[in-house]
């Protein structure tokens, strides 16, 4: 069996079965149907305090809605040179079992999905649909899409994320996130949910001395000592660079998660859509 057909056969499997009726984008708003009770944070809308549930429990609780109306989904991934990697799995693979296992929900759902695929440029766009076939062809785009060499420009992402989405949607960027990200714009317009896809490897690596290595992005060769004093500076710049990263999203209020090669894809998607 094909690569292909073992992405979509697993990911139907396990949306038509274990996560079925899930809708992935949970809104806060008036005329709603009603979802479940959460603590009060900061930032919730007073107006949906349950006052009866918070006089019981003696802590403020507030009534969670989805929203009626039909969702507009958009999946959009970034495909530069260094997705070409993965000691379990791939990471451009890991992306496209994401691409997969979101698809069917939101085909399944009834709702409206369209795609995008991005590197320094709109790489390619599919309309808005309901069709199941489309999920297909889409991960198929993700797995053929010859990655290596290829840069990332967030910046252009977000800009023609805002400026081509006239409707109000919910945005699922799936990236591995190395560089600088601004959302904020584009998260007052939409909802955004960034999926960040790693491989252990790349956040702590094994000392491995003495070796050339290729940047995936350049294809430029670099000579170093990689012993465990460079390794050790490298780990810590990668994990100021992700507490960055977070605060960022907090501030723009993007939802986000980590989702690594040797992770259970489905698993870490429900948990983060359900919180």
């Amino acid at each position: 069996m094909s690569k292909l057909k073992k992405i979509l056969v697993r990911a139907k499997r396990q949306v038509f079965s274990e996560i079925s009726g899930n809708n992935p984008s949970v809104f806060n708003g008036e005329g709603y149907d009603f979802i479940e009770l959460k603590e009060y944070m900061p930032g919730d809308d007073i107006r949906h305090i349950d006052w009866n549930v918070t006089a019981k429990m003696q802590t403020p609780y507030v009534k969670i809605f989805k929203e009626e109306r039909e969702l507009n989904v958009v999946i959009a991934t970034m495909l530069n040179g260094s997705v070409y990697f993965g000691s379990k799995a791939f990471k451009q693979d890991i992306i496209a079992e994401i691409v997969a296992l979101l698809g069917f929900s939101v085909i399944k759902n009834g709702d409206m999905l369209s795609t995008y695929i991005f590197t320094d440029k709109i790489e390619d766009y599919a309309r808005p649909t309901k069709k199941m076939n489309f999920v297909e062809k889409n991960v198929s785009k993700v797995l053929e899409f010859h990655s290596l060499n290829q840069k990332a420009d967030y910046t252009a992402m977000a800009n023609a994320l805002y400026k081509r989405l006239k409707r109000r949607s919910l945005v699922i960027v799936i990236a591995d996130f190395f560089d600088n990200v601004d959302f904020k714009l584009l998260a007052k317009k939409h909802e955004v949910v960034a999926l960040i896809v790693r491989d252990k490897l790349e956040e702590h690596p094994p000392a491995i001395g003495f070796s050339a290595i290729t940047d995936p992005e350049t294809g430029k060769v670099t000579q170093s000592d990689f012993n465990r004093k460079s390794i050790k500076r490298y780990a810590s710049k990668v994990a100021i660079h992700d507490k960055k990263l977070f605060e960022d999203f907090r501030k723009s209020k993007v939802r986000f998660g980590k989702i690594y090669t040797d992770d259970i894809v489905s698993v870490n998607l429900r948990r983060i859509f359900q919180g």
